[in-house]
């Protein structure tokens, strides 16, 4: 039974392996947009469900990882990302893919600047007879950086292929403040949610 995982991102194959020996890298392209929702929860893991379902047919009993990571800023009501609920009150969410030029990924980060927001990774795992899929959540809180530092950082080039634009892994760690969950979710394929859905496909 191979082991396929449907991305191209280093940072995830390298993560992989601490949990699978062997694998083939098949990545896959979908229409991310079309399957955005107001819900970065639901968003993670229907885009990691299709990327998975993307991987072409051809391979004996597969066994098909799909993934993808979303951050999140809660937008409203106020900007306190555990601040109780009142009764009738609805979350509101910015979503952040990775930055479409350099504009954008300094956009991105002055956002980000001095608040805390939630690192989504959604992981779907297919077989020939089951499916199921789960996520992740990490609090990332940033530091009040400023403004040049964010563009000293974009002109690296590192934000360019990164959810949120930023590598909490690479140079990109000067911005975290504070992490509340797992550190490899930030990076993109959380391990121990992985290997428990592996174990439950069989």
């Amino acid at each position: 039974m191979p082991v396929i995982l449907a991305s191209a991102s280093p940072r995830r194959h390298e993560l992989l392996k601490q949990i699978v020996n062997d694998f083939l890298i098949v990545p896959t392209n979908i229409d991310e947009d079309a399957m955005t929702t107001s819900d970065p929860i639901v968003t993670a893991e229907t885009l990691a469900y299709e990327k998975a379902r993307a991987v072409p047919a051809g391979y004996e009993n597969p066994v098909i990882i799909g993934c993808d990571t979303v951050v999140a800023l809660r937008t409203s009501p106020g900007s306190q990302a555990h601040r109780p609920l009142l009764e009738g009150e609805a979350i509101g969410w910015a979503q952040y893919a990775k930055p479409v030029d350099r504009d954008d990924a300094i956009r991105i980060l002055k956002e980000l600047r001095g608040r805390t927001h939630q690192v989504i990774t959604g992981v779907a795992i297919l077989t020939p007879t089951a499916s199921i899929v789960g996520h992740c959540v990490t609090d990332v809180t940033f530091h009040d950086v400023s403004d040049q530092q964010i563009i000293d950082y974009v002109d690296t080039g590192e934000p360019m292929d990164k959810a949120g634009a930023y590598g909490a892994q690479g140079m990109g760690s000067f911005l975290i403040a504070r992490l509340d969950g797992p550190f490899d979710n930030v990076v993109g394929l959380p391990i121990e949610l992985t290997r428990s859905l592996l174990r439950t496909v069989g």
